[in-house]
């Protein structure tokens, strides 16, 4: 007997990324359905090679009888239709931010805190971490066991599609525009995003990081360890799919960057491609479609004791959303929502 899963948000960048995720990892499901705003109701998404899903109301859909809901339709959607879904025993894996600070709400990357899945119960509300976290501590978490990690400095760069399919359309309308001299409008970012960086990513807080800063330190410490201390710095940058980190971290013990090489390279979902030669490395560009987070790069770090600096990339709709929803949902039909066959 397979499991009855929604996606809610199904039209939208990660949705389609998640119906087409769960199609590619031949997940147990009997039944998948399409769930999105009235607006979409109706229309159709693709979910594998030859079939669609025709588009449910949200707002109208019943969720007892559904065993998992994986929710990417925002925060504000999250915050009503999460708990009116849990209340009706379907179990709901959040790509909002919503839910990731909720002290009774697991943050989870499989691969480095699956254990911290059993706490689901409490909620029956999993929460998926920011795109930029998950990719930074699938990178870290080898690191912390074997060396220690003490402080993180990382500088993001961060695609478009972290803004959904109007980030990309924005970007898309800017570069067309620039060659035909057309006007060049901004309405999902604050300044122009074609041919251009902005270090602005959500909304400015009081100490005068941004938000996605401010998730950053926050996530990586619920998900790694609380005493790890980090400090973030996140740029938008002209690039359609996949987010690139450059870390620095300072650890409590000895580092070699073969050492590190190793240790990360042999982490499950890790890669290192690391030659120090023209195009020894991996770009957004190339990492976009690939499941796996990739380590290049690698060096010491001489201004501190025991630092070490690294470049990060990983498609940001996959493992750092899509994927790992996928993958959160893997684990729990595994662990805890095993069905008789």
């Amino acid at each position: 007997m397979g499991y009855r899963v929604a996606v809610a948000g199904a039209t939208g960048a990660v949705g389609r990324e998640i119906l087409q995720t769960l199609e590619e990892r031949d997940f147990p499901a009997d039944e998948v359905v399409a769930l999105a705003s009235e607006a979409s109701v109706g229309k159709e998404v693709s979910f594998g090679e030859d079939r669609t899903l025709r588009v449910q109301a949200l707002k109208a859909y019943d969720f007892s009888g559904t065993d998992i809901c994986l929710l990417t339709a925002g925060g504000s959607v999250s915050k009503e239709f999460a708990p009116k879904a849990a209340a009706q025993d379907c179990v709901v894996i959040d790509n909002s931010s919503q839910w990731r600070m909720d002290p009774d709400v697991p943050l989870i990357v499989p691969e480095v805190n699956a254990a911290d899945l059993a706490g689901y119960s409490k909620r029956k509300i999993i929460a998926n971490p920011n795109c930029s976290t998950a990719q930074l501590v699938m990178a870290l978490k080898p690191l912390h066991n074997v060396f220690g990690i003490r402080r993180v400095v990382v500088s993001t760069y961060q695609s478009v599609s972290g803004a959904g399919n109007a980030g990309m359309d924005e970007l898309f309308n800017q570069t067309r525009a620039v060659y035909v001299n057309d006007p060049i409008e901004n309405e999902k970012f604050t300044k122009q995003i074609a041919f251009n960086c902005i270090p602005h990513i959500d909304i400015f807080m009081d100490d005068g990081y941004t938000k996605e800063e401010w998730k950053m330190t926050a996530e990586t410490r619920k998900i790694l360890d609380p005493d790890v201390r980090l400090v973030a710095h996140c740029v938008r940058v002209p690039v359609f799919i996949g987010h690139a980190e450059a870390v620095f971290v300072e650890c409590d013990r000895p580092i070699d960057e073969q050492g590190a090489r190793d240790v990360m390279n042999a982490f499950p979902g890790v890669v290192v491609v690391d030659h120090r030669e023209d195009q020894g490395y991996v770009t957004p560009q190339e990492c976009a479609g690939e499941d796996a987070v990739y380590i290049s790069r690698v060096r010491r770090d001489t201004t501190v004791d025991n630092g070490l600096v690294f470049w990060c990339v990983s498609d940001n709709l996959r493992k750092g959303a899509a994927l790992n929803a996928v993958q959160i949902a893997e684990v729990l039909v595994e662990t805890h929502l095993k069905k008789a066959v």
